[in-house]
């Protein structure tokens, strides 16, 4: 499987593009602010076709360019139903005081073409079989996309802002809830192999194995758990 990504933008959010092989279909995740030339780069450097997008939540640094990016390449988005009002209200994810616009009353649409997610879906695109996992706590609608291992690579999750390396997605924004996220960690997350590949939302990739050990937002809890959980001193990360 090939997997390439890059920060979009001045929120510097992961964007990655995954297909089976160099020259095959594949599928786009994420694609935060001014992130067309990256893809295009992407595309071309490895001869790939897309066939979707696939977003982890609605927050704008990770949808500014769905519409663009649907719309040039003629494919669908996926979104969760509990987060597809934030593609054309981004500002309902944020906490704006009265009367703030939102970047300078940036406006956004929907693709032509928007398919909803739901939890448990395994979706067949581009010769891939992506496992969908509601996860809500960061947004209401968030979700992780895993894709199985393969000869050259482990068991893969794209994990959105659910979970990064050392820490979590924050839950201070419209929509979240720090219970709910903790519940969606120890669901979505704690019962996967060790060597799972973490590709998070922003910052390194990781694993499943090392954030068990070491992510103090983890480390006490177990399947199942996590509604009781005290917040760690330093608090939820706090990346948009």
């Amino acid at each position: 499987m090939l997997v390439a990504g890059f920060p979009a933008g001045s929120f510097a959010a992961n964007c990655y593009v995954v297909a089976p092989a160099a020259g095959e279909e594949c599928v786009i995740v994420d694609p935060g602010e001014d992130a067309e030339a990256g893809i295009d780069t992407i595309l071309r450097e490895h001869r790939l076709k897309p066939v979707a997008v696939l977003l982890t939540h609605g927050h704008i640094d990770h949808v500014w360019s769905v519409a663009p990016v649907c719309g040039a390449k003629d494919v669908p988005a996926y979104i969760h139903p509990d987060d597809r009002e934030l593609l054309t209200d981004p500002a309902k994810g944020l906490s704006l005081g009265p009367g703030q616009q939102l970047f300078g009353g940036l406006e956004l649409s929907e693709p032509d073409d928007v398919k909803e997610l739901a939890d448990g879906a395994v979706l067949e695109l581009a010769g891939l079989s992506i496992t969908v996992d509601h996860a809500p706590g960061h947004t209401p609608g968030s979700v992780t996309f895993r894709t199985p291992k393969t000869a050259e690579l482990p068991d893969v999750m794209f994990s959105g802002d659910l979970l990064f390396a050392g820490s979590i997605g924050r839950t201070d924004l419209p929509g979240g809830s720090y219970e709910e996220i903790l519940a969606s960690l120890s669901r979505v997350c704690l019962g996967l192999p060790d060597e799972t590949a973490v590709l998070p939302g922003h910052g390194q990739q990781t694993t499943i194995g090392r954030e068990r050990a070491t992510n103090p937002f983890l480390s006490e809890l177990s399947p199942g758990s996590g509604s009781d959980r005290a917040v760690p001193a330093d608090g939820p990360n706090k990346g948009f």
